[in-house]
């Protein structure tokens, strides 16, 4: 998959997405102010919500609730701004839609689209969704696996070849004895990568550095300037500093994976060379001598020749000296020979 220009794929660095959502308050400074921070802080990309209260409910939602929708509703008209502001920011401007109006005022300003966990039953807008041709990213939140085959089976029927599941829990904040982070190996094994995590417990480094550790390559976190203010997404929010703690901890688990492979490394050099093992005399030989078990033993090189590691000192007993050897050094093949032939 890739987003703006960016490959993602697991075991590189993880595309972290601040979760600005309506922590703007209604207010076009402070949403930009926030992607000011988010991008300060590290993130790869800030990500809005856009939703309608006329869409979301009918007439007979309770008429508080509504108001309180309308308040934080994200005007069309500051996508354009919003958009550009991101890009001078240098981090990529995502939003998450909640109809398909909204998709298509999104369409000429984003580069993929991430769906919010209650949307992922919504045929009719997930079909939309793909129609665009653009990536999808889709939280999980509140489904089951079957749900989530079922979201995999419209996007694909639909036509949409990039998408990536998000593990999350729809629970704010998430305590992190609920988070289930194992979940993220569940999505990869059935359906292959990428796959990403959507937090909204309080540990900033925790879950997010643990869902990395098990092959996430999308980690998104809800973000505010300042996590004491009212509004439905301020208390499991990050603020810049925490956000920023998030981010250097993911990155240092993905210094500390590594290739996966077995193997010594170079900063192990001078360790195996004097800590490991070989095959060493244990009194002063003779050119000549032949080889016994009393002559050898499986010793430390510290300040010595290395001899043969210890598993070939069958090739060394029984062996005849071509040269003296001191206590303490090692046997090494050129020193030996067999039925009067250089051992290789």
């Amino acid at each position: 998959m890739q987003i703006d220009g960016r490959v993602i794929e697991p075991y590189t660095d993880a595309y972290i997405i601040a979760e600005i959502g309506s922590t703007h308050n209604g207010e076009f400074e402070r949403a930009k102010k926030s992607i000011d921070a988010a991008a300060a802080a590290g993130a790869d990309a800030v990500k809005f919500q856009l939703f309608r209260a006329d869409e979301m409910y009918t007439d007979a939602v309770d008429q508080e609730v509504y108001d309180h929708v309308v308040k934080i509703e994200v005007p069309y008209d500051w996508i354009p701004e919003l958009a550009a502001h991101a890009e001078e920011q240098d981090v990529t401007f995502l939003t998450t839609p909640f109809d398909t109006e909204s998709v298509d005022e999104l369409d000429p300003y984003v580069p993929a689209f991430k769906v919010g966990s209650s949307s992922l039953s919504h045929v009719e807008f997930m079909q939309h969704l793909a129609g665009t041709g653009k990536p999808i990213l889709a939280s999980t939140g509140a489904q089951d696996l079957d749900d989530v085959r079922d979201a995999r089976d419209t996007l694909t029927t639909a036509g949409c070849s990039e998408f990536a599941f998000l593990h999350c829990v729809s629970a704010y904040p998430t305590p992190l004895e609920d988070i289930n982070v194992r979940a993220v190996a569940t999505l990869r094994e059935e359906f292959g990568d990428p796959v990403g995590f959507s937090d909204h417990t309080l540990d900033p480094g925790t879950a997010p550095t643990a869902a990395v550790a098990l092959g996430a390559s999308i980690v998104e976190k809800h973000f505010t300037l300042d996590r004491s203010q009212d509004g439905p997404d301020h208390s499991h929010s990050l603020e810049p500093d925490e956000f920023e703690t998030m981010v250097d901890a993911i990155r240092a688990t993905e210094r500390a994976l590594g290739t996966g492979a077995v193997t010594i490394t170079d900063i192990e050099r001078d360790w195996y060379e004097d800590a490991r093992r070989s095959v060493q005399a244990t009194r002063d030989l003779s050119a000549g001598e032949t080889i016994t078990s009393d002559d050898v033993g499986v010793h430390r090189s510290v300040g010595k020749r290395r001899g043969v590691d210890a598993k070939q000192i069958d090739t060394v007993l029984g062996a005849t000296l071509v040269e003296p050897v001191a206590e303490g050094d090692g046997i090494t093949e050129d020193l030996i020979e067999r039925d009067g032939e250089l051992s290789d």
